[in-house]
């Protein structure tokens, strides 16, 4: 009998809890139990194999190559294999959990030796003990080690799609680990499947921190599944809101018009506010939360602040509840003291601006407009925007207050004197100011000599010698244009100016240097349809045709060119004058000519009156002799001066 080993105090194995603390001491105890076993050199050789041998004794090369014991090593590994399961490598069976730690999960299957699994493969399910069933799939049923290989996150694979549409099927509630964030919601880990968990199906309540339920464990409900792409969507507020139905129903059938609350403000949008009455959610509009204009909900409220509000209108079908938290309070026009009326001037803020005015708050829930008109005393309307901005605080005159319609107009150039009373005294005729350009018409230009003192000037009163097609060939609008007060109408708010009768006119002086028949130098300027323009000296810009462009030569005219022209024609009162270059060389040409057909033409008038007195004086009597005689030698004179 060897010596007794001398051993430590050990634990119970049943109170080890690591795998790798469990293995070392089951190989212990084999050791102990060898060396405590009785010699086996004198045994027969065919009962070797029922005697135990110490391990520092045992030929382990023998063993591998299965050189001994050849006669009973089949018969006891018959008689062990009986006593152990069946298992098949590849397929999936059920174990118990014998133990598990931080690290690792030992599972049972029966066979000759257990399996150690992660335990991050049983992280989905964190209330895991011992003793639990689970399923496992059988990798390896022995390697090189002879280690039992199992995993159980490849059988949850394999059983799972099965399981969730069963799950689906039947309406059952899953349970389910959040992996991660995403976009739009989270990842859930359902029987070793990934399923998509929207933001908005994670709680009744608005989500404001995601990252929270990372990491977590909790139950769901499979709400949709895509078989072709195996898409799994899953929701833990239809959990929630399935105990909240039986809640609402109660809840809006106690119901009633102008009844007060108290809620809970769940959510806060741009449009409203939606109130957690305790169980079921109600909206406050915008337009409900305040008498007065706001550009925020935010402005009133706060997330999680409780409230009380009145219930406006509810739809039992729907279950939509409108909520009103203004209503509370009593609306601002039915506490509108006297002492606003009619030429009141008042101070508000500007808190809506729109093309045709301003709205602004006298009071918290009393608005009054300033129509565009009401701004300035400028008859060229403009868009309020150019006077006034949101925010901005103002005085302004009331003109119109209307406490049972809750309309009230207000007008801001009141609270300054009218120009145009005193207009015939600031703008007398021909007096000479500065005005600025505001507008252009194919007719003339408006300019404004101060706010609210505006005047035309025609176009034909721009220059004495150009001629203007349109105002933007003469200024620009912004820019400064001396004017000279030509009529006003006080009645109809009008002033005729003008810009040309700051100088004298000068056609007064050209009637006596552009006579009919003179000739002066041109330059052609610009070609137009039909012709040409020629600016004469002083500026002065004509109209010339084509017929009256052609030259001596035949050639065409070029820009810039200057050539004589002969002034046809001058009109003082419309300003026009007429020229021609071809009569410049055709009346040299003609000259003699006209004189000889002249000549003829007058020979042959004498021809015709001889022959007609000579008539006459076959009828004549006596006393009309010496007469006629007179005539006669009167026509014979003048037939010797055409001579």
């Amino acid at each position: 009998m060897a010596k007794e080993k001398e051993l430590s105090p050990k634990k119970a194995l049943d109170d080890i809890q690591d795998p790798e603390e469990i293995i070392i001491r089951k190989k212990e105890e084999v050791e102990d139990y060898t060396e405590d076993a009785p010699e086996v050199d004198n045994l027969p050789k065919n009962k070797i194999s029922n005697a135990s041998i110490p391990v520092d004794q045992f030929d382990w090369e023998a063993f591998e190559k299965e050189s001994v014991y050849d006669t009973d090593k089949s018969i006891i590994e018959d008689q062990y294999v009986q006593t152990l399961n069946k298992v098949i490598e590849n397929e999936i069976v059920e174990g118990t959990v014998t133990a598990l730690n931080k690290r690792e999960v030992i599972v049972n299957i029966g066979f000759k030796s257990e399996g150690v699994i992660s335990i991050n493969e049983f992280r989905y399910n964190p209330e895991l003990a011992v003793g639990d069933k689970v399923d496992v799939y059988v990798e390896t049923a022995e390697d090189r080690k002879g280690q039992l290989i199992l995993s159980h996150k490849k059988a949850r694979s394999l059983r799972s799609w099965d399981r969730i549409n069963e799950a689906y099927d039947k309406d059952e509630i899953v349970k389910g680990y959040i992996k991660c964030r995403t976009k739009g919601g989270m990842i859930v880990d359902i029987f070793g499947i990934e399923a998509f968990l929207p933001g908005s199906q994670i709680d009744v309540k608005p989500i404001r921190d995601y990252d929270i339920y990372v990491d977590k464990t909790m139950e769901f409900k499979i709400v949709k599944i895509n078989h072709e792409y195996r898409n799994v969507v899953v929701s833990h507020k239809a959990l929630i809101e399935a105990e909240l139905e039986a809640q609402k129903a109660d809840i809006i059938g106690k119901l009633e018009k102008g009844q007060i609350l108290e809620g809970t403000v769940k959510n806060i949008t741009s449009y409203g506010v939606f109130v957690d009455l305790g169980g079921v959610d109600g909206l406050i509009h915008i337009t409900d939360l305040s008498w007065g204009r706001i550009n925020h909900p935010e402005e009133i409220v706060q997330l999680d602040q409780k409230i009380n509000v009145v219930i406006l209108d509810f739809d039992d079908t729907k279950k939509r509840i409108a909520l009103g938290l203004k209503q509370l309070t009593p609306h601002p026009w039915d506490s509108l003291g006297d002492d606003i009326t009619v030429g009141t001037v008042v101070k508000g803020r500007v808190v809506v601006m729109a093309d045709y005015g301003a709205f602004v708050e006298v009071q918290p829930g009393v608005e009054g407009l300033i129509h565009v008109t009401e701004i300035s005393w400028s008859s060229h309307l403009r868009s309020a925007q150019d006077f006034l901005k949101v925010g901005q605080e103002v005085d302004a005159v009331v003109l119109t207050i209307d406490k049972e319609e809750r309309k009230m107009s207000l007008g801001i150039k009141q609270l300054k004197p009218d120009p145009w009373a005193s207009i015939t005294e600031k703008y007398p005729v021909d007096s000479r100011h500065t005005a600025v350009v505001r507008n252009f018409t194919n007719f003339g230009i408006f300019v404004e000599l101060e706010e609210g003192v505006e005047g035309l000037v025609h176009i034909s009163d721009l220059s004495w010698s150009r001629k203007v097609k349109h105002p933007a060939e003469f200024t620009s609008i912004g820019e400064n244009l001396e004017v000279v007060v030509l009529e006003v109408d006080q009645e109809n708010r009008r002033l005729r100016l003008g810009h040309k009768q700051l100088e004298e006119n000068p056609w007064e002086v050209f009637e006596t240097v552009f006579t009919p028949g003179s000739v002066h130098e041109g330059t052609i300027t610009n070609f137009v349809d039909k012709g040409a323009t020629v600016t004469l000296p002083y500026g002065i810009e004509c109209f010339v045709g084509q017929k009256n462009l052609v030259k001596e030569d035949g050639s065409a005219v070029a820009l810039e060119e200057k050539l004589p022209f002969r002034v046809l024609e001058f009109n003082k009162n419309s300003r026009r004058i007429i020229i021609s270059h071809t009569r410049t060389w055709e009346q040299e040409s003609k000259k003699e000519p006209a004189v000889r057909e002249k000549a003829e033409s007058e020979a042959e008038s004498t021809q015709k009156a001889v022959k007609k007195l000579k008539a006459n004086l076959e009828k004549t009597t006596l006393g009309d002799i010496s007469e006629l005689a007179a005539l006669k030698s009167e026509m014979e004179q003048n037939a010797a001066d055409a001579d």
